[in-house]
């Protein structure tokens, strides 16, 4: 449950503190030591609104993980919207004790400021301390009209202006902008799409020729298109492995991921800075697209729990008959796998976050 009248910088309880540099587990002896967390509130801190896609994956892990920590405390979701979830991150980076009290789930659209280097943005991935990872996919297709039977004969449609509907530049919508170009392809982005069905429509009137959708969306309201003969799948993104190599997305294990679909366009594997960007944003938005974070200076027994926990009810029987569209087929990282995905997932090289900005801003006017 969410209370929506208790500010989150209550001292109640002591769950957050002003002031930075709290990073002693000696100021924390009980929780340090006993690793149990009975009796416990914990708060499972979310940077967006309740009912969005974020907001539905924590309510649905908060229980099980409740389950599996030490204790069985309650953990509540606690929602912190606005500045497209920068606001909350902040907060939290700046602010949240190292107790195990809180902790923090982000997704790719609070990654993308961070990697593009937004002014706006006080949080730093690499100081917080993942314990799980979510992925999630998605399908590039075509209208079958184009005449285009499969991604090796994509090239055909160099010499042809296709229109892509997007939502924004810097949103989630810049991994196809940045494949679509790796691939050679001549794409005119139209933004202004307020999500992702009304490029899928727009390719159903014919205003659109190139789409993708995530994996959900994909199976429920494309696969009937090309079923129907009216729409020709691509390439999926792809997810990561362990040790953070790109693998084909388990639910469309049919079709060549991105780096398959680059290899049999070109006849070579992908490389070179803007390879690298398209990497990182990738892994961003889908492969690591939603991970669960603690404090910097937390202690690693607490850390060691939590990690055991997410394990432990990613595995259980209830998570994963509940799972559905929720977290899908897709390969929850936890335990050894988490520090691998997370890593792909929040970082970029200096070079090609340079690169990156210097595309926006002379290509599609973006300031920073």
């Amino acid at each position: 449950m969410t209370r929506p009248n208790t500010p989150f910088l209550s001292s109640r309880r002591g769950l957050l503190r002003a002031g930075a540099g709290l990073g002693a587990a000696a100021a924390l002896p009980g929780l340090a030591q006993a690793q149990d967390f009975a009796g416990r509130t914990i708060e499972f801190v979310i940077p967006f609104a309740e009912a969005g896609g974020s907001d539905v994956w924590a309510r649905f892990m908060a229980p099980f993980l409740a389950k599996h920590l030490p204790g069985k405390p309650n953990v509540i979701v606690r929602n912190v919207p606005g500045g497209g979830s920068i606001t909350g991150t902040n907060t939290f980076y700046q602010r949240a004790r190292p107790d195990g009290l809180s902790f923090i789930g982000t997704s790719g659209s609070t990654q993308f400021p961070y990697l593009l280097g937004d002014p706006r943005v006080r949080y730093d991935y690499t100081r917080m301390i993942p314990t799980y990872v979510s992925p999630t996919g998605g399908v590039v297709y075509l209208p079958k009209s184009l005449g285009i039977e499969n991604v090796s004969q994509l090239a055909r449609l160099r010499d042809r202006e296709l229109v892509y509907g997007s939502q924004g530049a810097t949103s989630l919508d810049l991994v196809p902008m940045l494949a679509f170009r790796l691939l050679g392809l001549n794409v005119r982005h139209v933004f202004g799409m307020r999500g992702r069905g009304e490029g899928r429509l727009g390719l159903m009137r014919g205003e659109i020729t190139i789409d993708y959708q995530t994996s959900s969306a994909y199976i429920t309201q494309v696969m009937p298109m090309v079923q129907a003969g009216t729409a020709v799948p691509m390439f999926s993104w792809g997810v990561l492995d362990g040790q953070g190599n790109v693998q084909r997305d388990p639910s469309f294990p049919d079709l060549p991921h991105f780096v398959e679909a680059f290899e049999m366009v070109n006849g070579s594997k992908p490389s070179g800075v803007e390879y690298d960007a398209y990497l990182a944003f990738f892994a961003s938005g889908f492969a690591g697209q939603k991970p669960a974070m603690l404090p910097h200076g937390t202690p690693d027994n607490i850390v060691a729990a939590y990690r055991k926990a997410f394990s432990d009810a990613v595995a259980d029987p209830e998570l994963q008959a509940r799972k559905g569209d929720v977290l899908g087929e897709y390969k929850q990282a936890v335990g050894d796998d988490v520090q691998a995905v997370y890593r792909v997932a929040t970082t970029i090289k200096p070079e090609a976050r340079e690169w990156v900005r210097n595309f926006l801003a002379t290509n599609h006017n973006v300031r920073f």
